[in-house]
């Protein structure tokens, strides 16, 4: 577990640090496995150049699933991601080498809650965004009042 980060250590504006992924189609396998997802363009190369790909692909929701883990790495312990969402405008494929970066865009106390907006991506090593999405975390605050 990283470092706790607390609300009042936030700015609009501050970048999330990034988490670099390298996924493999053993990864896809196992992904299949645990998601149910088992359309074999994400595992098996014969049936993805059947389909007009180049090759296997990376699940959507994976991505997504990778966005997940740089928000819960970033809030730590103690902070709640509240929301998650991404759409998946093109294919990342095993091998490539993904950045997932975020921006915090809102800061802001509702209900209760001290809460974060946030702009997340992937981005592929050619500096192109395919699973462009936003989340919101709430997060603790060093003022226990």
């Amino acid at each position: 577990m990283g470092k706790q980060i607390f609300w009042e250590d936030v700015k609009e504006g501050m970048e999330i640090p990034t988490l670099v992924k390298h996924p493999s189609t053993r990864q896809l396998v196992r992904y299949a496995g645990v998601s149910g997802d088992f359309y074999e363009i994400h595992y098996d190369k014969d049936f993805a150049i059947s389909t007009g790909l180049d090759g296997v692909i990376l699940h959507g929701a994976l991505k997504q699933a990778f966005l997940g883990q740089l928000m819960t790495d970033w809030i730590g312990e103690h902070g709640t991601l509240r929301k998650l969402g991404a759409q998946y405008r093109g294919m990342d494929r095993p091998g490539d080498t993904l950045l997932c970066k975020g921006r915090v865009t809102k800061k802001y106390v509702k209900g209760g809650e001290h809460l974060v907006d946030c702009e997340v991506w992937v981005e592929n090593q050619k500096g192109e965004k395919f699973t462009p999405g936003v989340a919101t975390a709430a997060l603790p605050t060093r003022n226990r009042d």
